[in-house]
């Protein structure tokens, strides 16, 4: 009886750990790692109080909120670093693809930011301050 037992309780933590490992697998799968060649080019880089607010902001079309940043084919980031590096409050040197979004780069290499995915060619980032910076896709890759 205690051997049936024990052969149970086995089977039954055997199954839960083969079930865990093979969820994390099916999760880990799921998210592809972007070729460097669907960020290159042209984004509306726009900054907004709130989510809400973010239609708003984006009609308003002020120069202290929105500009237009050029992420380079060579991974580092043209046109729009000033602008860009304004409100990250450190000057965006590079980039890289995430599986689950876009990062921006100092002049060390390090991440200064992370801008999660929301669907193809919108990305959006939370500052400490609380502020939102949306990258959005505004000419097609060359």
């Amino acid at each position: 009886m205690t051997y049936r037992a024990f052969t149970y309780t086995a089977s039954a933590w055997l199954s839960a750990a083969l079930v865990t490992i093979s969820g994390a697998t099916v999760m880990a799968s799921s998210l592809r790692l972007e070729e460097s060649s669907v960020f290159a080019g042209k984004w509306q880089a726009t900054l907004s109080s709130t989510l809400d607010d973010l239609r708003a902001q984006k009609l308003q079309d002020k120069a202290s909120n929105t500009c237009t940043v050029e992420l380079l084919a060579n991974k580092t980031v043209g046109q729009g670093a000033d602008c860009l590096g304004a409100w990250l409050e450190q000057a965006p040197i590079g980039w890289f693809p995430d599986p689950d979004g876009l990062s921006i780069t100092g002049n060390e290499g390090s991440r200064i930011q992370f801008f999660s995915r929301q669907r193809d060619g919108l990305y959006l980032a939370t500052l400490k301050s609380g502020l939102i910076v949306t990258l959005e896709r505004t000419a097609p890759n060359n």
